[in-house]
């Protein structure tokens, strides 16, 4: 039978079920559409969030350029621990014009210490103009190969899995953000969908990393979930509010141990879900640095982990007024998917090799290592993983000089522990670089400390640039003829002797570190 032109009018009611049911059946279409709506993979927009991670983006990039700026003689100067001249010098010798790729960076060009200065002041600079929104793209490009340079030169000291992660997210940064020179954010295409999507992927890997090599190491701490009765105090930088976390009851650290894993384990596969489940995701994380952050100074890292968070929001969280950002049609900004295509699945297909190193599975396709080995120098894909084994114990390292080898005066460290009665502090999100390594130092021998031996050398010379690294000079008058270096065992006092004494820390003598130490000329 045919159908009839009554039959195929959409407003009119049916005529078997009645008005009621139609009108039933349309409610319970709506409420549906609206739950899907709400949960769907697909988000609103995310041209607001975006155009956020970029501002936010420059602020971590100022905080890592000004943070550095006051260190980089002395990390790497003429008279700093491990000069710049001398190895870029010694890598041309030895791998001739492979040198350059190896060793990326501008210093190649010039590497005095008003280089290094000047580098670094170029970063402050192109940080202001991105968080101004000034030419996003080309500023972006530009402070990445910026960092990569003084990265690269600083060698040990700017290793850390944070100073990657900036890169990484850095490099990814350059093809989300739009190609125009003015502040025109109303014009902008829309962000790539694919950039937007690495960048969550690389924010999975360094949560899902860090709560897979925990477990993949075999540590007991970690497996009894004791780990967080050792970590207050052992950290490299701990805060004053360590002291009084390191004193909470067992179970309580059992407990908190408990939620680490659920929250880098478990919460990052919401990254892949629906709006709300991204959102849950979102306070989750951010709630994990939040706390990581108040009894421990890690640098930028918490601060950038909570950036890249920023994307796993759609628009409609923000407020309205703010949604005419990226909402025209500005085409001539957008990125030719000749080059984002290849781009992200260059980036996407070698995060599977750390990602596969983390799980411990081997990588059975030679040329995907090759490549990944061969753009390691650019630091474009990197892996993660923070704490995977617990210490239980702080050796530290007390560097004291001497002019006749009876009386010796030590060398007090900014914010690394030294004198039990000095409070630990708060001293994020700058990293005192040499600070953090001397934990590291400490945690191994000399024969693995190859940046030791010369900061040794630099305090007998007296050199300045190296001392501004350190929070007072024992010698102001002449460098020591000796030096040693001491291994303290470190612990936090109970509550009962920092009432009577006020000392933070106690500690017990070891042994040295290495030989008293002179140069030749003594």
């Amino acid at each position: 039978m045919a159908a009839t032109a009554q039959d195929a009018d959409p407003q009119r009611p049916d005529p078997v079920r009645g008005p009621l049911s139609s009108t039933v059946d349309a409610s319970a279409g709506a409420w549906w559409r609206h739950r899907l709506d709400r949960w769907r993979l697909q988000a609103a927009g995310s041209a607001v969030s975006c155009w956020l991670f970029l501002r936010l983006l420059g602020v971590v990039y100022l905080i890592a350029f000004a943070s550095l700026s006051g260190q980089i003689i002395g990390l790497a100067g003429a008279r700093g621990i491990l000069p710049v001249a001398p190895f870029l010098e010694a890598v041309h010798q030895q791998l001739g014009a492979a040198g350059y790729w190896l060793a990326p960076t501008l210093c190649w060009v010039n590497a005095s210490d008003a280089a290094l200065r000047g580098v670094c002041a170029a970063g402050i600079v192109l940080s202001v103009l991105l968080i101004l929104d000034v030419a996003p793209a080309l500023t972006l490009g530009l402070l990445y190969a910026a960092y990569l340079s003084v990265a690269t030169i600083c060698r040990d000291f700017l290793w850390f899995q944070w100073d990657s992660l900036l890169l990484e997210a850095g490099f990814l940064a350059i093809f989300l953000a739009p190609r125009r020179f003015a502040p025109r954010s109303a014009v902008d295409p829309p962000p790539s969908p694919l950039m937007l999507w690495l960048l969550r992927w690389l924010l999975f890997r360094v949560m899902f990393s860090s709560g897979v090599v925990k477990l993949a190491s075999g540590d007991p701490t970690w497996r009894s979930l004791t780990a967080l009765a050792f970590h207050y105090y052992t950290q490299p930088l701990p805060t004053w509010t360590s002291w009084y976390a390191h004193h909470w009851p067992l179970w309580f650290h059992r407990a908190s141990c408990a939620m680490v894993f659920v929250l880098e384990l478990l919460v990052p596969w919401l990254i892949f879900g629906a709006r709300r489940a991204r959102r849950l995701a979102f306070a989750l994380l951010c709630l994990l640095q939040t706390l990581i952050a108040a009894t421990g100074n890690y640098g930028f890292f918490n601060l950038l982990t909570i950036v890249l968070c920023v994307l796993l929001l759609d628009d409609e969280v923000w407020p309205h007024r703010w949604r005419v950002i990226g909402g025209s049609l500005g085409a001539r900004a957008r990125w030719p998917s000749w080059l984002t295509v290849p781009v992200g699945a260059i980036i996407g297909v070698l995060s599977i090799v750390p990602m596969l190193g983390v799980l411990r599975e081997p990588v059975r396709a030679a040329p995907l290592v090759a490549a990944y080995r061969a753009l390691a120098p650019f630091r474009l894909v990197n892996s993660y993983g923070l704490f995977a084994m617990m210490t239980t114990s702080r050796p530290e390292i007390i560097l004291e000089g001497s002019r006749d080898q009876r009386e010796w005066r030590a060398y007090e460290f900014f914010d690394k522990p030294g004198d039990v009665r000095r409070a630990p502090r708060f001293v994020a999100p700058y990293q005192p670089r040499l600070d953090w390594q001397m934990w590291f130092a400490a945690l191994g021998g000399l024969e693995d400390t190859r940046w030791f031996l010369p900061l040794c050398e630099r305090l007998l010379e007296g050199s300045p640039d190296v001392l501004a690294l350190l929070k007072d000079n024992p010698f102001p008058d002449a460098p020591p003829r000796y030096l040693r270096a001491t291994v303290y065992d470190y612990a936090f006092t109970d509550t009962a002797t920092r009432r009577a004494d006020g000392a933070w820390w106690r500690r017990t003598r070891r042994d040295l570190y290495c030989p008293v130490l002179a140069l030749p000329s003594s």
